[in-house]
């Protein structure tokens, strides 16, 4: 061999070295056991919420307006005043109204002096008349009878006769008409029944004269707060027209719209932590006491209705925007994993179960588990796993695979019972739905 051709012979041998090194180290990262992530099982504090955004109900909302066509006379509140029930509101012209009431009065008073009369002086008259109606028909028979005797002795001529027979007929009929009118002024009788309904009559057009005087004052329906004003002194207002909006007093309600696919999530008496967008400092607790009965077709939405507990904060205005936390179920001691580390999701008579990986000397075992309460992120086992073992997350690893497990912190979450913000002591895990 040449001096010249070393050099090319020790480069073809390092080359060679290099390239043997390249195929080792290659066969070495391939027989290598990959990395995956796991969590490790242990008992914590499994919380479910729901977030979502609601609103102030106002109990009742109520358009106040005149029932007649008037001028405004006077408008008594402004917006944002409280009221009480039977609160004059607006108030209309009345001097035509008062004069007609006026009027009214005096005829009833007319009417019941009529009734006073015929009761205490009309019926002594009518019995009077009555008493010398029969005294003179007593006479006029006494005469009869007399003249009948006078003419049979031919004392009176028979002419004598027929004018005593004409008294007596009369005087009878005198009788007889004293006698209908002391029963018409008796109090069963039509003279009285006369008066009465005079009386009534003039009652009935008093009343509604007054009332009519009432419709030109709009009174508060019950306590509450004027929300809207559209009415001013001097303006020529026409019935049914609204002219204030007011709410009712009453339990503030809050309501949301929940998608549908929670409804099952959600049940009364389930405890909520609110807060107002503008007071985020300051939350309140609520209650869930209603769902809607009906799902609304075109946006999928379920309204919720809550009460709030406690005291009611005085920040709270109608139609304000409001961030509701649900607490919708919790398991204390659970043993939960994330979602993503589930395998073959099925439903069975014992629960939803499904297949996990754990880390088992070396390898990737197959586990099956018993699923429990459900959160977004999070799924309580309740059977197939026990303390300290190591569910893998990576969803490309197949069973009996080798593997080296790389212990994660199973994230916490963002809200513990009750909802107060940090991290609990047992490290809650909560979903969080926003709408």
């Amino acid at each position: 061999m040449s001096v010249a051709s070393r050099p090319v012979w020790r480069r073809r041998v390092v080359w060679v070295a290099l390239a043997c090194v390249a195929v080792g180290v290659l066969a070495w990262m391939r027989l290598k056991p990959p990395v995956v992530d796991a969590v490790p099982v242990e008992a914590r504090a499994l919380v479910r919420t729901l977030q979502f955004t609601g609103r102030v109900k106002t109990p009742a909302r109520v358009e106040v307006g005149v029932t007649v066509t008037g001028r405004v006379a006077r408008v008594t509140v402004d917006e944002g005043d409280a009221v009480v029930a039977g609160q004059p509101l607006i108030e209309l012209e009345t001097d035509e109204a008062r004069a007609a009431a006026e009027q009214a009065r005096a005829s009833l008073a007319q009417a019941e002096a009529r009734r006073e009369s015929q009761a205490t002086l009309a019926l002594s008259s009518a019995e009077a008349a009555l008493g010398q109606a029969e005294a003179t028909l007593r006479a006029a028979e006494r005469e009869l009878t007399r003249t009948q005797e006078l003419v049979a002795q031919q004392f009176y001529s028979q002419s004598r006769l027929d004018e005593a027979r004409r008294a007596a007929d009369v005087a009878r009929a005198q009788r007889d008409a004293a006698r209908a009118q002391v029963q018409a002024n008796q109090r069963s009788g039509a003279e009285r029944g006369a008066a009465v309904a005079q009386v009534a009559t003039a009652q009935a057009a008093l009343a509604a004269a007054e009332a009519r005087l009432a419709q030109l004052v709009v009174r508060a329906p019950a306590a509450g707060r004027v929300l809207l004003r559209n009415v001013e002194p001097g303006q020529i207002v026409q019935a049914g027209k609204g002219l204030l909006t007011l709410s009712v007093q009453g339990p503030t309600e809050l309501v949301a719209p929940v998608d549908e696919r929670f409804l099952g999530q959600l049940q009364g008496g389930q405890v909520a932590r609110v807060r107002a967008d503008a007071y985020p400092e300051a939350p309140f607790d609520a209650r869930l006491v209603r769902l809607a009965p009906s799902v609304d077709a075109q946006s999928g939405a379920v309204e919720v209705t809550f009460a709030v507990q406690g005291a009611l904060p005085a920040f709270l205005r109608e139609d304000m925007t409001l961030s509701i936390e649900v607490r919708t179920g919790a398991r204390q001691g659970a043993r939960a994993v994330p979602l993503k580390a589930l395998r073959d999701t099925a439903a069975s008579s014992s629960g939803e179960r499904a297949t996990v990986l754990v880390a088992k000397d070396g390898r990737a075992v197959a586990r099956e588990v018993v699923l429990g309460l459900r959160t977004l992120d999070a799924v309580e086992v309740r059977s197939g796993l026990k303390d300290g073992d190591l569910v893998l997350l990576d969803p490309n690893v197949e069973p009996g695979q080798r593997v080296r497990a790389r212990p994660v912190p199973v994230p916490s979450a963002g809200r513990a019972a009750g909802g107060s913000s940090g991290q609990g002591a047992a490290q809650a895990l909560s979903s969080s739905v926003a709408r």
